[in-house]
């Protein structure tokens, strides 16, 4: 069973692979058209995760998926491909440095999807820290070039 801690340190291992899925992206977007790009990176990624379902031998699950798992997986992919489609845009033609933090508005926004279809209910605290990091998002974005 998950722990707390194993969250967090998944969450971290996530936030440090991102921010090298930026620095990586911009750097192999040079050159490139950023709708190609992405799909060479997406391509990779199947490549890696079939090898990954494959070597832990999770293939056995699939069958067992419920049509409700079907939708709701394919409209996370969806919005997946919209978010990349625009991100790879954004950071073929911005600063990494400035759209990063933008995407990161992110966090917010799932805050208040998570409040209104979740029924998640994040405390004082977590929502001022949620409201923190949107303003560093604004001053990152403001900043002058």
């Amino acid at each position: 069973m998950a722990t707390s801690a194993t969250w967090f340190a998944w969450a971290v291992l996530a936030a440090v692979f991102a921010a090298f899925t930026a620095v990586f992206a911009k750097i192999g977007l040079r050159h490139v058209d950023a709708d190609l790009g992405n799909l060479v990176r997406t391509a990779m990624i199947l490549v890696f995760l079939l090898a990954l379902v494959w070597y832990t031998g999770k293939w056995h699950s699939l069958p067992g998926l419920s049509a409700k798992t079907w939708v709701f997986l394919g409209l996370s992919a969806a919005a997946t491909a919209a978010s990349w489609v625009c991100y790879f845009r954004a950071l073929q033609i911005g600063p990494a440095s400035k759209v990063a933090p933008v995407d990161k508005l992110s966090v917010l926004l799932v805050a208040v999807l998570a409040f209104a279809i979740l029924g998640e209910r994040p405390t004082l605290r977590e929502w001022l820290g949620i409201v923190m990091v949107a303003a560093g998002v604004v001053l990152v974005a403001l900043k002058p070039s």
